[in-house]
């Protein structure tokens, strides 16, 4: 079994920093370094070089992570293996889940809780970046599983359709923009647009939409970016300009007249949701377990 200390190495190999370990840990860095120092005399190497306030692998300190990083699956799938035999509703385990903004505030939280009332010995952490971060921490092995808008056609990644989705222009009630039946497709190059930062699905989704119309992100001339959906719908919120928002994430405010939906002909902005894993552990049984509840879940609902 891994033992504590190997989990600190892995943290501080991880994010290459001994504070970020010890927040990450809720331990002391004097605590870091102790577990390290222990390590390091046990297999008689140095695991970092220390440069300043800056840390490094050592040649060693590599093999021991690519050799933990595999252990941690392993055990992992281990401790469920052995626990569901009596009964799978009571299986140990754990899964990091990894998802894009708009999914982890309106796609997940019902899930979450559903499985953890299905399976309430399954530890489960919710990883919240944007879609090309979500990426990097799978093929890092930071997370288990991951949900992101669209396909990076990865061929060390494996992609499974989730949920369809459509991203929306919309405005606040009080701009003048809310008055207008349609919005040419080429007007936009001259109206203040708010979008979310790059790197984000959110707006891929809106720049390949935009392309059909022959119509570029650095087209638009007055631009307003954020970071994060609900950042940039508040933003809307007290704003009159135009922004692209994803309709799950606007349902409340368009019903209630808050925001409205924009009509721009020829421009429809449609994307799919998709699980990733990496490809090797698509046969990891939690990670089906949760796939087939998500899936489930939303037919019911469809």
């Amino acid at each position: 079994m891994i033992n504590f200390s190997h989990e600190v190495f892995y943290e501080v190999a991880r994010q290459l920093s001994f504070s970020k370990a010890a927040d990450t840990l809720y331990i002391s860095q004097p605590a870091i370094s102790k577990h390290i120092q222990s390590l390091e005399k046990f297999y008689k190497v140095s695991l970092f070089e220390r440069k300043g306030i800056s840390v490094a692998l050592t040649t060693e300190g590599k093999i021991l992570l690519e050799h933990l990083t595999k252990a941690r699956e392993l055990q992992r799938q281990l401790e469920f293996d052995i626990t569901r035999q009596k009964n799978l509703q009571l299986a140990k385990g754990s899964l990091t889940l990894g998802t894009s903004t708009t999914i982890s505030l309106y796609v997940i939280p019902p899930v979450f809780s559903a499985f953890h009332q299905k399976y309430p010995n399954i530890d489960l952490k919710l990883v919240n970046r944007n879609s090309e971060n979500i990426l990097k921490a799978l093929l890092d092995h930071e997370i288990d599983l991951a949900i992101t808008e669209g396909k990076n056609n990865i061929t060390s990644v494996k992609y499974q359709f989730f949920l369809a989705d459509e991203v929306v222009p919309v405005c606040s009630a009080k701009s003048e923009l809310s008055k207008r039946k349609t919005i040419r497709p080429e007007e936009l190059k001259n109206i203040t647009v708010a979008l979310r930062e790059r790197g984000s699905g959110t707006l891929l989704a809106v720049s390949e939409a935009l392309q059909k119309c022959r119509i570029s992100i650095a087209d638009i001339k007055n631009k307003i970016v954020l970071g994060g959906t609900e950042a940039l719908k508040n933003f809307l919120l007290d704003d009159t300009c135009l922004g692209f928002l994803p309709l799950r994430s606007v349902a409340r405010q368009l019903k209630n007249g808050e925001l409205i939906r924009l009509n721009i002909p020829g421009l429809q902005i449609n994307r799919n949701f998709y699980f990733m894993q990496r490809r090797g552990s698509e046969t990891d049984r939690i990670n089906q377990l949760f796939i087939k509840l998500a899936i489930s879940h939303y037919n019911k609902k469809l």
